[in-house]
């Protein structure tokens, strides 16, 4: 079976671990078709006999170790960062994440040590974005974080009263509109750097449309929350090998971290400068 999240796009879930055959797909032994059209009909998988199936509880603790390890770093480096180096560290984290990102996205490696360290990475740009945030409008951050847990809790209750059908269309829609999403903000970055010192508006706090476009992110943001929520109960109910719940943890942060640094971003449009 394919992932529908761009995030979960590796050969534990796609595969099995011998023989090459994929997921869902029928073959001998199996007795139902892949997700497709009939979505909502789990089919029967059969993990490599030295595989055990992953469970909620694989991808609970595996979520709680990356989340932790990223605020573990950023925390370290709030506190140990120089305000003279912030920016120098801040470019070299934000490199080797995307390199890491990449690597685990495309190279389908997602295990302990990748996750752990892309989370730590991660973690270090978090730390000065959030440091220079609350320097300059003091308590931000811990409203964010606040906004961040509350708008987890209430994603997940929408997924567990089925509120929101996570379906393939409304699946394509969400890689769309992140998709979106990310190009504007390139696009903003790119004037601004010919120029323009507020780019296209999305991020001048003087703009309604920057009110707007954060509003919209953070909706985007918990969007793919549901496209996470929906990967893990396919992947319990279909049978999926445990190091799937390293996909699933890092998809997990991935949305947990936008969603936070755009509530961040938009709350500092309501606070005034220390």
């Amino acid at each position: 079976m394919e992932s529908r999240n761009p995030a979960f796009r590796g050969d534990a879930f796609n595969r099995q671990s011998h023989g090459g055959q994929a997921y869902g797909a029928p073959g001998p032994g199996y007795g139902a078709a892949e997700y497709g059209p009939q979505y909502g009909a789990p089919a029967q998988y059969a993990p490599p006999a030295a595989t055990r199936p992953m469970t909620l509880d694989d991808v609970v603790v595996r979520g709680f170790l990356t989340l932790a390890t990223l605020i573990v770093t950023a925390g370290l480096a709030w506190a140990l960062v120089p305000p003279r180096l912030a920016v120098p560290v801040l470019v070299v984290a934000l490199l080797a994440e995307i390199g890491i990102w990449a690597f685990i996205t495309f190279g389908r490696k997602a295990n302990a040590p990748m996750v752990l360290t892309f989370a730590a990475v991660y973690g270090v740009a978090v730390g000065i974005i959030s440091h220079a945030y609350n320097d300059l409008y003091h308590g931000v951050v811990f409203q964010a974080l606040i906004g961040t847990a509350l708008a987890f809790g209430a994603t997940l209750a929408v997924y567990a009263l089925r509120i929101v059908r996570v379906t393939p269309k409304f699946t394509r829609f969400v890689i769309a509109a992140g998709f979106g999403l990310i190009g504007l903000m390139l696009v903003n970055l790119v004037v601004q750097l010919f120029g323009a010192e507020d780019g296209i508006g999305i991020r001048d706090a003087g703009n309604p449309l920057a009110y707007v476009f954060s509003v919209v992110a953070i909706l985007v943001g918990c969007f793919f929350l549901l496209l996470d929520f929906d990967e893990i109960e396919r992947g319990v109910q279909t049978g999926a090998p445990e190091k799937f719940a390293w996909y699933c943890a890092f998809g997990l942060v991935l949305s947990l971290v936008w969603i936070y640094l755009e509530l961040l971003r938009f709350l500092s449009y309501f606070s005034g400068r220390d």
